[in-house]
């Protein structure tokens, strides 16, 4: 299993690592170069979306189609939660009749529900268990 953790790296800034390699770097919003927490999920739950809709999708479009998930979604600072978030998967779906098309909308959708892990954990909720370890001395 990979292993994911954050160091502090400064003032509300963190490199958020994995044991295979990977790195992304973690902010406040008002520093240059690093994407919030918030800013994160929305683009885990956005590229949860595409990975789980990419081989039905290039099965129907060919390996080569291009596709670009938005995501968005205001957070409510009184309660400090994103209440809504919204997807918006971009393709070019020109080369389909518009039987394609819906049979293809109902392919993808079916494919995020069953398979995003990302998507299926924000609505269904999630238990998180916190604790303090103290690794001195």
């Amino acid at each position: 299993m990979t292993e994911l953790w954050v160091e502090r790296t400064g003032s509300r800034r963190y490199t958020g690592h994995s044991s295979r390699g990977a790195q992304v770097l973690v902010g406040s919003e008002d520093v240059d170069g690093v994407f919030t927490p918030g800013e994160l999920l929305k683009i885990a739950l956005a590229a949860c979306a595409g990975m789980s809709s990419d081989q039905p999708l290039a099965r129907r479009l060919g390996d080569d189609y291009r596709s670009v998930v938005r995501v968005s979604g205001a957070a409510d600072r009184e309660r400090e939660v994103y209440p809504r978030l919204e997807e918006t998967l971009e393709l070019d779906l020109s080369g389909l009749s518009a039987q394609e098309k819906e049979r293809l909308l109902v392919v993808v959708d079916r494919a995020i529900e069953l398979v995003c892990t990302v998507g299926r954990t924000l609505k269904a909720g999630t238990e998180v268990d916190f604790k303090v370890a103290d690794v001195g001395a």
